[in-house]
């Protein structure tokens, strides 16, 4: 049997038994290390559609705005992000937090549109407890295949261009804490002494942000 089958065979066994939520694989799992295949058509529509829910479900429980295979055990290129936070309409504009509908993606990349970057507190389900800094590119474009096999391209800007770098880093074997300012790492207990802000962090943490970094993290 095909490795990948057997991994989804096994994820959606154990979410049946927990209502239908899969354990998240935290760091130090060589599956989060190790890049992840292609989707080929390995699956059944049953088990991909079965692995979709799974991980739409285990996203909310988290609750997250983005879940890649590998942080439930599974080394394909499929990933699901979705953003359904609501800020007051000032605070969104400022920090380019847009609701994102759900989006199951399969065999996704993507690429900057420009060399604006921002950097802003990050986190990750697969390590819990902790944030930092992280510089990412501030206008991306996804490219992606349903789950039906049709291929997508769209543009993104602001927290969702992040979203999909984060997740899509995770189909590479790459973890957020690999791009961070590893001097802003801050357990989440101690997020309040820097409101959640970059460039407070930065001055009292003792880094430095790239030039134009909004001062708001979203």
């Amino acid at each position: 049997m095909n490795p990948i089958v057997e991994q989804v065979d096994a994820v959606l066994r154990t979410a049946q038994d927990n209502n239908g939520v899969a354990p998240i694989v935290q760091a130090g799992d060589p599956v989060l290390r190790r890049p992840a295949a292609a989707y080929t058509g390995q699956l059944s529509d049953e088990q991909l559609f079965g692995l979709l829910e799974v991980m739409r479900a285990t996203m909310h429980a988290a609750p997250g705005v983005g879940l890649a295979a590998p942080q439930i055990g599974i080394g394909v290129r499929i990933a699901v992000i979705e953003d359904r936070v609501r800020l007051p309409e000032d605070q969104a504009r400022e920090r380019e937090r847009t609701p994102l509908p759900f989006m199951p993606l399969v065999n996704p990349s993507w690429q900057p549109l420009s060399n604006e970057r921002a950097a802003f507190f990050e986190g990750c389900l697969s390590v819990r407890g902790y944030q930092a800094v992280t510089t990412r590119f501030a206008h991306v474009r996804l490219r992606s295949e349903d789950p039906d096999g049709n291929a997508h391209s769209r543009d993104f800007r602001g927290w969702p261009a992040r979203i999909i770098q984060h997740e899509l880093d995770h189909l590479d074997g790459t973890l957020y804490l690999d791009r961070a300012d590893i001097r802003s790492l801050t357990a989440d207990d101690n997020r309040g002494l820097t409101q959640g802000d970059p460039a407070t962090a930065a001055q009292m943490l003792g880094f430095s942000l790239p030039p134009h970094t909004p001062q708001e993290n979203s």
